[in-house]
Protein backbone atom coordinates (compact mmCIF):
# COMPACT_ATOMS: atom_id res chain seq x y z
CA UNK A 1 0.00 0.00 0.00
CA UNK A 2 1.19 3.69 -1.02
CA UNK A 3 2.42 5.70 2.02
CA UNK A 4 0.92 9.03 1.98
CA UNK A 5 3.41 12.17 2.73
CA UNK A 6 2.53 12.00 5.82
CA UNK A 7 3.34 8.70 6.88
CA UNK A 8 6.90 9.46 4.50
CA UNK A 9 8.07 12.72 6.73
CA UNK A 10 6.51 10.97 10.23
CA UNK A 11 9.43 7.57 9.00
CA UNK A 12 11.81 10.30 8.00
CA UNK A 13 11.74 11.68 11.77
CA UNK A 14 11.45 8.76 13.32
CA UNK A 15 14.64 7.64 11.66
CA UNK A 16 16.46 11.00 12.17
CA UNK A 17 15.75 10.80 15.82
CA UNK A 18 17.32 7.23 15.90
CA UNK A 19 20.38 8.63 14.19
CA UNK A 20 20.53 11.39 16.55
CA UNK A 21 20.62 9.30 19.31
CA UNK A 22 23.12 7.18 17.70
CA UNK A 23 24.87 10.38 17.18
CA UNK A 24 25.09 11.47 20.56
CA UNK A 25 26.50 7.83 21.70
CA UNK A 26 29.25 8.78 19.55
CA UNK A 27 29.55 12.50 20.59
CA UNK A 28 30.96 11.05 24.01
CA UNK A 29 34.06 9.27 22.56
CA UNK A 30 34.72 12.10 20.96
CA UNK A 31 37.59 12.26 19.30
CA UNK A 32 39.27 9.09 21.03
CA UNK A 33 38.85 6.78 17.92
CA UNK A 34 40.69 8.92 15.89
CA UNK A 35 43.41 9.97 18.41
CA UNK A 36 43.72 5.73 19.18
CA UNK A 37 44.67 5.68 15.39
CA UNK A 38 47.00 8.18 14.96
CA UNK A 39 48.56 6.75 17.74
CA UNK A 40 48.85 3.43 16.36
CA UNK A 41 49.76 4.86 13.30
CA UNK A 42 52.66 6.92 15.20
CA UNK A 43 54.04 3.35 16.72
CA UNK A 44 53.96 1.37 13.60
CA UNK A 45 55.56 4.59 12.12
CA UNK A 46 58.69 4.93 14.99
CA UNK A 47 58.97 0.50 14.79
CA UNK A 48 59.81 0.95 11.01
CA UNK A 49 62.23 3.57 11.06
CA UNK A 50 63.64 1.73 14.41
CA UNK A 51 63.86 -1.42 12.48
CA UNK A 52 65.71 1.00 9.81
CA UNK A 53 68.07 2.62 12.08
CA UNK A 54 69.13 -0.53 13.48
CA UNK A 55 69.69 -2.05 10.36
CA UNK A 56 71.88 0.95 8.94
CA UNK A 57 73.99 0.62 12.30
CA UNK A 58 74.55 -3.33 11.72
CA UNK A 59 75.81 -2.24 8.01
CA UNK A 60 78.15 0.30 9.78
CA UNK A 61 79.50 -2.38 12.38
CA UNK A 62 79.93 -4.93 9.58
CA UNK A 63 81.94 -1.92 7.62
CA UNK A 64 83.84 -1.39 10.46
CA UNK A 65 85.03 -5.22 10.30
CA UNK A 66 85.53 -5.15 6.92
CA UNK A 67 88.15 -1.91 6.92
CA UNK A 68 89.56 -3.66 10.12
CA UNK A 69 90.33 -6.77 8.08
CA UNK A 70 91.38 -4.55 5.18
CA UNK A 71 93.74 -3.07 7.78
CA UNK A 72 95.10 -6.81 8.74
CA UNK A 73 95.36 -7.87 5.42
CA UNK A 74 97.66 -4.53 4.36
CA UNK A 75 99.81 -4.88 7.42
CA UNK A 76 100.83 -8.46 6.71
CA UNK A 77 101.24 -7.33 2.82
CA UNK A 78 103.69 -4.79 4.27
CA UNK A 79 105.70 -7.61 6.31
CA UNK A 80 105.67 -9.95 3.52
CA UNK A 81 107.22 -6.60 1.29
CA UNK A 82 109.84 -6.14 3.74
CA UNK A 83 111.29 -9.44 4.16
CA UNK A 84 111.49 -9.20 0.42
CA UNK A 85 113.27 -5.76 0.22
CA UNK A 86 116.06 -7.58 1.95
CA UNK A 87 116.18 -9.98 -1.35
CA UNK A 88 116.29 -7.60 -3.57
CA UNK A 89 118.91 -7.98 -6.45
CA UNK A 90 118.25 -3.88 -8.34
CA UNK A 91 116.78 -0.81 -7.84
CA UNK A 92 113.95 -1.65 -10.24
CA UNK A 93 112.76 -4.46 -8.00
CA UNK A 94 113.57 -2.09 -5.04
CA UNK A 95 111.03 0.52 -6.43
CA UNK A 96 108.55 -1.78 -6.96
CA UNK A 97 108.37 -3.27 -3.47
CA UNK A 98 108.64 0.16 -2.12
CA UNK A 99 105.89 1.34 -4.26
CA UNK A 100 103.85 -1.74 -2.95
CA UNK A 101 104.59 -0.88 0.45
CA UNK A 102 103.14 2.73 0.25
CA UNK A 103 100.00 1.85 -1.41
CA UNK A 104 99.11 -0.82 1.25
CA UNK A 105 99.94 1.92 4.10
CA UNK A 106 97.72 4.60 2.12
CA UNK A 107 94.92 1.50 2.22
CA UNK A 108 95.79 1.69 5.54
CA UNK A 109 95.30 5.39 6.09
CA UNK A 110 92.35 5.12 4.13
CA UNK A 111 90.64 2.33 6.26
CA UNK A 112 91.77 3.92 9.26
CA UNK A 113 90.07 7.27 8.41
CA UNK A 114 86.63 5.38 7.26
CA UNK A 115 86.44 3.33 10.84
CA UNK A 116 86.68 6.88 12.27
CA UNK A 117 83.79 8.06 10.00
CA UNK A 118 81.50 5.30 11.13
CA UNK A 119 82.12 5.57 14.56
CA UNK A 120 80.82 9.43 14.58
CA UNK A 121 77.89 7.98 12.01
CA UNK A 122 77.31 5.02 14.70
CA UNK A 123 77.26 7.41 17.56
CA UNK A 124 74.96 9.80 15.62
CA UNK A 125 72.65 7.29 14.72
CA UNK A 126 72.56 5.48 18.45
CA UNK A 127 71.28 8.56 19.78
CA UNK A 128 68.71 8.74 16.88
CA UNK A 129 67.94 5.22 17.85
CA UNK A 130 67.82 5.82 21.42
CA UNK A 131 65.50 8.67 20.68
CA UNK A 132 63.14 6.86 18.86
CA UNK A 133 63.01 3.83 21.15
CA UNK A 134 61.92 6.57 23.83
CA UNK A 135 59.62 7.98 21.24
CA UNK A 136 57.84 4.71 21.18
CA UNK A 137 57.77 3.78 24.79
CA UNK A 138 56.02 6.92 25.35
CA UNK A 139 53.64 6.38 22.17
CA UNK A 140 52.57 3.29 23.35
CA UNK A 141 51.91 4.03 27.12
CA UNK A 142 49.60 7.19 25.61
CA UNK A 143 48.09 4.16 23.11
CA UNK A 144 47.55 1.70 25.91
CA UNK A 145 45.69 4.51 27.93
CA UNK A 146 43.55 5.58 25.01
CA UNK A 147 42.80 2.33 24.49
CA UNK A 148 41.63 1.67 27.65
CA UNK A 149 39.64 4.69 28.03
CA UNK A 150 37.96 4.28 24.66
CA UNK A 151 37.15 0.50 25.68
CA UNK A 152 35.75 1.71 28.98
CA UNK A 153 33.36 4.33 27.02
CA UNK A 154 32.31 1.76 24.64
CA UNK A 155 31.96 -0.68 27.12
CA UNK A 156 28.94 1.07 28.83
CA UNK A 157 27.42 2.49 25.48
CA UNK A 158 27.84 -0.41 23.23
CA UNK A 159 24.72 -1.97 23.85
CA UNK A 160 22.59 1.13 23.48
CA UNK A 161 24.23 1.98 20.30
CA UNK A 162 23.75 -1.95 18.84
CA UNK A 163 19.81 -1.07 20.42
CA UNK A 164 19.23 1.99 18.13
CA UNK A 165 21.31 0.19 15.17
CA UNK A 166 18.75 -2.65 15.38
CA UNK A 167 16.18 0.28 15.18
CA UNK A 168 17.85 1.90 12.04
CA UNK A 169 17.43 -1.09 10.21
CA UNK A 170 13.52 -1.98 11.15
CA UNK A 171 13.25 2.18 10.34
CA UNK A 172 14.64 1.93 7.24
CA UNK A 173 12.46 -0.52 5.59
CA UNK A 174 9.81 1.79 6.45
CA UNK A 175 11.45 4.52 3.77
CA UNK A 176 10.68 4.81 0.04
CA UNK A 177 14.69 3.85 -1.43
CA UNK A 178 14.75 7.08 -3.29
CA UNK A 179 13.64 9.17 -0.17
CA UNK A 180 16.23 6.98 1.87
CA UNK A 181 19.11 7.88 -0.40
CA UNK A 182 18.36 11.71 -0.62
CA UNK A 183 18.30 11.59 3.54
CA UNK A 184 21.58 9.82 3.72
CA UNK A 185 23.11 12.35 1.53
CA UNK A 186 21.44 15.50 3.75
CA UNK A 187 22.76 13.30 6.88
CA UNK A 188 26.69 13.22 5.29
CA UNK A 189 26.66 16.60 4.24
CA UNK A 190 25.24 18.33 7.27
CA UNK A 191 27.91 18.88 9.71
CA UNK A 192 25.02 18.24 12.81
CA UNK A 193 23.80 14.57 11.06
CA UNK A 194 20.83 16.03 10.65
CA UNK A 195 18.30 15.70 7.70
CA UNK A 196 15.21 16.35 9.04
CA UNK A 197 14.62 19.07 11.44
CA UNK A 198 11.90 20.84 12.70
CA UNK A 199 10.43 24.56 12.88
CA UNK A 200 11.19 26.19 15.74
CA UNK A 201 10.27 29.95 16.36
CA UNK A 202 9.27 30.28 12.69
CA UNK A 203 12.89 29.42 11.45
CA UNK A 204 14.18 26.05 10.60
CA UNK A 205 16.05 24.52 13.14
CA UNK A 206 18.66 23.03 11.28
CA UNK A 207 20.28 26.31 9.98
CA UNK A 208 17.88 28.95 12.10
CA UNK A 209 16.78 31.04 8.93
CA UNK A 210 13.49 32.37 8.43
CA UNK A 211 10.42 29.83 7.68
CA UNK A 212 8.10 32.50 5.41
CA UNK A 213 4.35 31.76 7.11
CA UNK A 214 2.75 29.95 3.77
CA UNK A 215 5.50 27.77 3.66
CA UNK A 216 5.37 26.34 7.52
CA UNK A 217 1.35 26.28 6.79
CA UNK A 218 2.28 24.42 3.86
CA UNK A 219 5.06 22.12 5.97
CA UNK A 220 2.13 21.74 8.67
CA UNK A 221 -0.81 20.52 6.25
CA UNK A 222 1.95 17.37 5.82
CA UNK A 223 0.67 17.40 2.04
CA UNK A 224 4.45 17.05 0.32
CA UNK A 225 7.61 17.01 1.62
CA UNK A 226 8.94 20.56 1.72
CA UNK A 227 12.60 21.58 2.55
CA UNK A 228 14.63 24.11 3.49
CA UNK A 229 15.25 26.85 1.07
CA UNK A 230 18.72 27.84 2.85
CA UNK A 231 20.27 24.48 4.20
CA UNK A 232 18.18 22.05 1.93
CA UNK A 233 16.82 19.87 5.33
CA UNK A 234 13.95 18.16 5.39
CA UNK A 235 11.14 20.75 7.71
CA UNK A 236 8.69 18.88 9.25
CA UNK A 237 6.20 20.81 11.78
CA UNK A 238 6.92 20.97 15.79
CA UNK A 239 3.16 18.83 16.26
CA UNK A 240 4.76 15.91 14.61
CA UNK A 241 8.08 16.36 16.55
CA UNK A 242 5.60 15.61 19.49
CA UNK A 243 3.49 13.06 17.82
CA UNK A 244 6.65 11.05 16.98
CA UNK A 245 6.83 7.59 18.59
CA UNK A 246 9.38 7.38 21.40
CA UNK A 247 12.33 4.97 20.16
Amino acid sequence: MEQTVEQKLKALYELQTIHTKIDKIRQVRGELPMEVADLEDDVAGLETRIQKIKSELDDLEDDIVTRKNLIKEAQSNIKKYDTQLNEVKNNREYEAISKEIEIQGLDIQVSEKKIREYGFEITSKTQIYEKALADLEARKSDLEAKKAELGTITAETQKEENELSTLVEKAVKNIDERLLIAYNRLRQNAKNGLAVVTIQRDSCSGCFNQIPPQRQSDIRQRKKIIVCEHCGRILVDEQMAMEAETV
